[in-house]
């Protein structure tokens, strides 16, 4: 068995049929089946069942996806240290927000890419937290306040956000004061999730209301100006519509606490070498522009 033979395997896996891990892989379906029937034939089992609505693995085909994946792993962070210094090559997959990760880290990518013309760069966007592990990213970048779980995380940067209303919105219901105040307002909300507020150095966790849910930040920020409710929003969505009026802060005496931008990664000793460099570029760009993420420069 070769290396081709267990990323096939792999994407075959993730993607749930051969002919979306074909595009993913670049190649023609025919290849991958001949690799997955190779693979199959060298180990003695079945690992894929194939389906009129793709492919699904068999119970060996699970167990043998996670060995599969971590052997691939190893093998490319083996190539790269044989590569002249700083070159990379191989697949970078990484998840990004949708709502500002076109705009705010897709040209940290793009200069990536630029820089290593032997890497290939692999970004899906989207507001959902994806399972790095079972969907095979190599990383994610997430932005806000990281739930607990086995996922290693680096901080790249501040992501400042306030509490906001549209003027109309303020005109014909009032501005809350307070949290107990907030609770009786109409809040724009992911889904059903608590928001955190600072009262001194204390922090008050409040439970908010609303008929107007989504799950991306724009159309949160849309909602806002169209005078739904309250957004809890970062202010590199909402920066230009409060410096126009647009939107106002409320309750500034109550601002969320300091939030951060994060690039995570599967548990493991050491990160690849393309997770390194990317995290680093993430670094740079952040912190070379400060106004863009709402904090002081």
């Amino acid at each position: 068995m070769d290396i081709e033979e267990l990323q096939t395997f792999v994407e075959v896996a993730d993607t749930g049929g051969v002919s979306a891990a074909a595009r993913r892989l670049g190649i023609s379906k025919s290849i991958v089946s001949r690799r997955l029937f190779k693979l199959e034939a060298e180990l003695g089992v079945q690992l894929v069942a194939r389906t009129t609505r793709g492919a699904a693995l068999t119970e060996a085909g699970v167990t043998f996806r996670e060995h599969a994946a971590r052997i691939g792993a190893e093998i490319e962070m083996a190539r790269e240290t044989l590569l002249p210094a700083g070159e990379l090559r191989g697949r970078l997959r990484i998840a990004m927000p949708l709502s500002f990760g076109p705009t705010h880290f897709a040209p940290v990518l793009a200069q990536l890419a630029h820089r290593h013309p032997q890497l290939r760069v692999d970004a899906s966007y989207s507001d959902r937290f994806v399972d790095l592990i079972a969907e095979g990213f190599d990383c994610a970048i997430r932005v806000g306040y990281l739930e607990d779980s086995s996922l290693i995380a680096k901080r790249i940067g501040p992501v400042a956000g306030k509490l906001v209303a549209s003027p109309d919105y303020i005109a014909a219901h009032g501005a809350p004061e307070t949290p107990d105040e907030l609770v009786a307002h109409q809040a724009l909300m992911q889904g059903t999730e608590s928001w955190q507020l600072m009262d001194g150095d204390k922090i008050v966790t409040v439970q908010p209301q609303g008929r107007f849910k989504a799950d991306n930040g724009i159309a949160l920020t849309g909602a806002a100006v169209a005078g739904l409710g309250i957004g809890y929003l970062p202010d590199c969505l909402t920066h230009e519509l409060v410096s126009t009026g647009a939107l106002v802060p409320v309750m500034t005496r109550y601002p969320p606490p300091p939030a951060g931008a994060y690039v995570v990664r599967p548990p493991g000793q050491h990160p690849a070498r393309k997770v390194r460099i990317l995290t680093e570029m993430l670094i740079e760009h952040m912190g070379g522009n400060p106004q863009l993420w709402g904090c002081d420069p």
